[in-house]
């Protein structure tokens, strides 16, 4: 079916305790990938893509590619953009079929980025598409952006926009972190639940690599129905070309592309799971038609 709005999506995630992973593809074969593990379980996919990522292939390859791959697909897949800093990037992601953005604005004072938000939602809004924003700066490295401390959301600012706004998704400072954790990561359970109780949005989980299980439950039980993965993306698409050529030594490229094509497979299909997804594709599309 062709791409699928975020709202929808989430909304229905929420609703029944799952949360739908979403992945950062670095290029064809990762999408590919992404979609083909959903299609495999059953499951709903977020394929999201960073700014990084659309500079150095351009919105027209990044669309195509999608449409192709998923415009066939039995299951709803969501193409978004993640951590939009970029105002003329974003309208051109809505101008070109992306059916989720992410305004990222965190940085900013308070009522510069409500206000800002709110032009990206209403230009959204027109197109049918969802938007995820972000309150609190959240810990590490995420395309080249680096934050040195949490910021942690005020529960009371976060109720504030989300009541003025319809968000997709929230994305709250809440202690996890981009990139792997250097120790043990200090997540605050207890603001979690008070900002999903305070503003009923489901809330975007950034930083997913490198938490153990029963820290994912919690979040999901707790509202968290977006869980992002990049890093564990990167370092099993770069080690499973290395692994595969040091162990075969051979100058086949296409081999190679499949090893790692079929590892980025398992690692989706391993993180939708555990997320709740699977076997949850064919009741979203009804809701996301």
């Amino acid at each position: 079916m062709p791409l699928v709005n975020l709202k929808p999506v989430l909304r229905e995630a929420k609703a029944k305790g799952y949360a739908v992973a979403a992945f950062n593809p670095v290029d064809y074969a990762s999408m590919k990938a992404m979609v083909k593990a959903a299609e495999e379980i059953n499951a709903p996919v977020i394929i999201q893509s960073s700014a990084k990522t659309i500079k150095y292939y351009g919105h027209k390859a990044i669309i195509g590619w999608m449409r192709e791959i998923a415009g066939e697909s039995p299951v709803p897949v969501v193409l978004h953009l993640d951590h939009g800093k970029d105002v003329d990037m974003i309208k051109k992601c809505v101008e070109m079929g992306w059916t989720s953005v992410m305004i990222d604005w965190s940085d900013k004072p308070f009522d510069v980025n409500l206000e800002q938000t709110r032009k990206v939602v209403d230009l959204a809004t027109k197109a049918g598409i969802g938007v995820e924003a972000e309150i609190g700066e959240i810990h590490g490295v995420e395309d080249d952006m680096v934050v040195d401390a949490v910021h942690y959301t005020d529960p009371a600012e976060a109720e504030k926009f989300c009541r003025e706004l319809d968000l997709a998704a929230f994305a709250a400072a809440i202690g996890t972190a981009h990139g792997y954790y250097k120790g043990e990561p200090d997540v605050k359970f207890d603001l979690i639940g008070e900002i999903n109780r305070r503003t009923n949005t489901p809330m975007a989980l950034h930083g997913g690599t490198g938490l153990n299980d029963e820290i994912i439950q919690k979040c999901i039980k707790l509202g968290c129905a977006k869980i992002n993965i990049s890093t564990n993306l990167k370092h099993v698409f770069i080690d499973s070309f290395i692994d595969y050529h040091k162990k075969n030594n051979k100058y086949e490229p296409l081999n190679v592309l499949g090893a790692q094509y079929e590892a980025l497979k398992q690692l989706f299909k391993e993180k939708i799971t555990q997320f709740g997804g699977a076997n949850r594709g064919s009741e979203l599309l009804s809701k996301v038609a």
